[in-house]
């Protein structure tokens, strides 16, 4: 009797004592923050002439001579390319003789017809020779006419054989050879007008949907790579090219640098804003059945919650939440893997008080 009355006043002292209090988690926490997303873009382009010309014959033959080669800078009027004009100069005489063989027709007509014109006052011919005279002389005159307009044409044909440059220019690229038969319109030489450049960058057509429009590109020669200079967007072509799957952008370059050739390859880079997310370590990153979470800290009860995030992307030692965290929350970025819902909490300064 005296055992049962020593347990059962033992186990009283037990259920009359105070529970005991629960130990808090030393965790890290940091609160979280939105920032600004940019995302850098950078390509490898080539200085172009903005304004450019293909220079080539009006009709087709073979190269006798090109007078130029790349890199030339010529002047207005300037001889480029020359075609074979055998065929043309001869032309040319044919046009010529029968030019002095009509002028000499007419005159002979204009001839006739005054001496029948002084016949007919003397009553010594009549009415009938006279006018057949006066038609004479007018298809004389007709052939004279179209004579003079076959010796244009072949002065014009002539003046084909021989390419000059319109104006003052640069030879960008030479795409014919003496001896060879280019056909009517073929490019020969192509010629860059003026001093103006641009940098063409082929993009990748997923590169431009976004809603955010780039003006400024910062760009440097490959080989050059310490001198920058800047450029603003000029022209984004409307086609996507069907075999690259790219989109010709145009680069206007209104200050170049000393050095910068026409076909120098650049490297362009720029930024572009995408939007907001909330940064956080990546060390806070937990997970649960249904994916990605982290564990928030209720700053008035210490106490930890489970929430479920989405995850934006991945940076170096940061992830960036699309959704389910909200700017300012607090968040176990240490420790998290000793934490169930509802455990208690406190910072590495609490202990340290």
């Amino acid at each position: 009797m005296l055992r049962l009355n020593v347990l059962v006043a033992s186990a009283a002292l037990i259920i009359g004592s105070p529970a005991v209090a629960e130990t808090p988690l030393t965790v890290v926490i940091v609160t979280a923050q939105s920032t600004e997303l940019e995302r850098g873009i950078s390509l490898t382009g080539e200085i172009v002439a903005r304004n450019s010309l293909s220079v080539s014959f009006p009709s087709g033959g073979r190269i006798e001579s090109v007078e130029v080669r790349e890199g030339d800078v010529v002047e207005a009027g300037a001889v480029l390319a020359r075609i074979t004009a055998i065929q043309q100069e001869q032309a040319l005489r044919a046009a010529r003789a029968g030019v002095s063989t009509a002028t000499a027709d007419r005159d002979q007509a204009l001839e006739d017809l005054r001496r029948q014109d002084a016949l007919l006052e003397r009553g010594a011919t009549t009415r009938v020779s006279r006018d057949n005279a006066a038609d004479q002389t007018r298809v004389k005159e007709g052939v004279l006419a179209q004579a003079r307009a076959d010796l244009d044409l072949a002065e014009k044909a002539l003046e084909d054989t021989v390419v000059t440059a319109p104006g003052a220019a640069t030879v960008t690229a030479r795409y014919a050879e003496p001896g060879q038969v280019v056909g009517a319109v073929e490019p020969v030489v192509e010629l860059a007008l003026g001093g103006a450049v641009d940098a063409v960058f082929d993009v990748p057509e997923n590169l431009m949907t976004s809603t955010n429009q780039i003006e400024h590109v910062r760009m440097f020669p490959l080989e050059r790579p310490s001198q920058l200079f800047e450029g603003i967007v000029r022209e984004v072509s409307p086609l996507v090219d069907p075999t690259t799957g790219t989109v010709a952008v145009k680069v206007s370059v209104d200050d170049k640098p000393n050095g910068i050739e026409y076909g120098d390859a650049v490297r362009g880079s720029t930024t572009e804003s995408v939007g907001e997310a909330v940064v956080l370590p990546y060390s806070a990153m937990s997970a649960s059945a249904q994916g990605p979470a982290v564990w928030v800290v209720d700053p008035e009860t210490m106490r930890v919650s489970l929430a479920q995030i989405t995850v934006d992307r991945f940076e170096t030692g940061n992830i960036l939440v699309a959704d389910g965290i909200e700017e300012g929350a607090q968040v176990v970025s240490a420790g998290a893997q000793l934490l169930y819902p509802g455990r208690l909490v406190r910072t590495e300064a609490e202990t340290n008080e």
